[in-house]
């Protein structure tokens, strides 16, 4: 008599877990972040997680004749200094801002957000925090976290790595987006001041780190009370809140850049007529601490930062000068720390023209 092959070892009793990838593990993933999915509905969304795909209600959320505007991205090599000092709980936000600031530069209401979180082998207490970030940085965005994907791929990735994508989708009236077709010479220019390093330019800071002999653990040289890895891992900023009251409150903001990799350099002029440059006086730029230990300890010269760093500014906001004030007015009351920059140009010898210095330190 044969026996059943499904209650034999060996070959024919082989599991997905034998393979690598753990069913339950996924489950429990799942009952422990619902909470955290929860608390970010907004109005238009209101479903549940677990279905095929997130639903979003145009209509609920109050809009009449909407654009849609997605973005996505990721958290880059900010993720290898997640994984070794075991830091996960803010690349979560991270993650969303990329996305979201993206959106906003275009005068767009973040609507919902999707994650993507693959790993080798997953650890669910891993996994949930990098969600609770996410969800942090949903609820700070005001956008939905209607759904993601956790991709179990053993032998893609070493033990303890993950990577992380995002994608969001945001919404404006027709009408509304940004930039205006109206930018033009004598506008000025706003920055409003970043959290550190944000998510740029971590190929370079973790080269600078390896240089300097120092561990994650080491006192930051920067920073008073916080390890190094503590310090670079601050998350980088939402600008979402502030940005979306000034443009319900005043009428004079034409354009804003999302200074992310590449600089101001390479950033602005993605928003500017060809007809303009953006001339900024960089001493009006009060330079974190971090980017001067990063200059000084890299030996990294000023034109190298300003294209792969943020240097203090990750948003500037293009503004009629005749409303500068208002605009500027707006911002503060929510808490934005406004640098006056420079002004809008005719087109000169570079789309990005830079008078004085960036204060680097000795």
């Amino acid at each position: 008599m044969s026996e059943d092959p499904s209650t034999e070892t060996g070959q024919n009793g082989l599991t997905y877990a034998d393979a690598g990838v753990d069913i339950d593990a996924g489950n429990a993933l799942v009952k422990k972040i619902a909470p955290l999915v929860k608390a970010t509905l907004r109005p238009g969304a209101d479903s549940e997680i677990g279905g095929f795909g997130g639903l979003f209600d145009l209509k609920g959320a109050g809009f009449t004749d909407p654009i849609l505007v997605a973005a996505n991205d990721g958290v880059g090599t900010k993720l290898k200094i997640a994984i070794e000092t075991g830091q996960h709980k803010t690349v979560g936000i991270d993650l969303v801002a990329m996305c979201v600031n993206d959106l906003i530069v275009q005068g767009a209401e973040p609507l919902f957000f999707l994650d993507y979180f693959a790993t080798g082998a997953l650890d669910v207490e891993t996994a949930a925090d990098v969600v609770a970030g996410i969800a942090a940085g949903c609820r700070e965005a005001g956008a939905a976290l209607i759904g993601g994907e956790t991709a179990e791929m053993p032998g893609m990735y070493a033990a303890g790595d993950y990577d992380l994508a995002g994608f969001s989708v945001g919404a404006a009236e027709r009408g509304n987006l940004l930039p205006r077709p109206d930018v033009d010479e004598g506008d000025m220019l706003l920055g409003l001041t970043s959290s550190g390093v944000h998510s740029n330019g971590y190929s370079m800071v973790r080269k600078i780190v390896e240089l300097s002999g120092l561990e994650w653990s080491s006192d930051a040289p920067f920073e008073t009370g916080r390890t190094l890895g503590e310090s670079l891992m601050e998350p980088t900023k939402i600008y979402v809140r502030p940005v979306l009251t000034a443009l319900k409150t005043t009428s004079g903001i034409k354009a804003l850049a999302h200074i992310t990799g590449g600089g101001l350099p390479e950033n602005l002029p993605r928003v500017l007529p060809k007809s303009t440059c953006a001339r900024i006086d960089l001493g009006r730029i009060t330079v974190p601490d971090v980017f001067k230990w990063l200059a000084k300890t890299g030996g990294v010269a000023q034109s190298e930062m300003l294209r792969t760093f943020n240097c203090g500014i990750g948003m500037v906001v293009v503004v009629d000068k005749e409303q500068a004030d208002a605009v500027s007015a707006a911002l503060r009351q929510v808490g934005e720390e406004v640098v006056d920059l420079g002004r809008i140009e005719a087109a000169g010898e570079a789309p990005v023209l830079f008078d004085g210095t960036l204060d680097l330190g000795a």
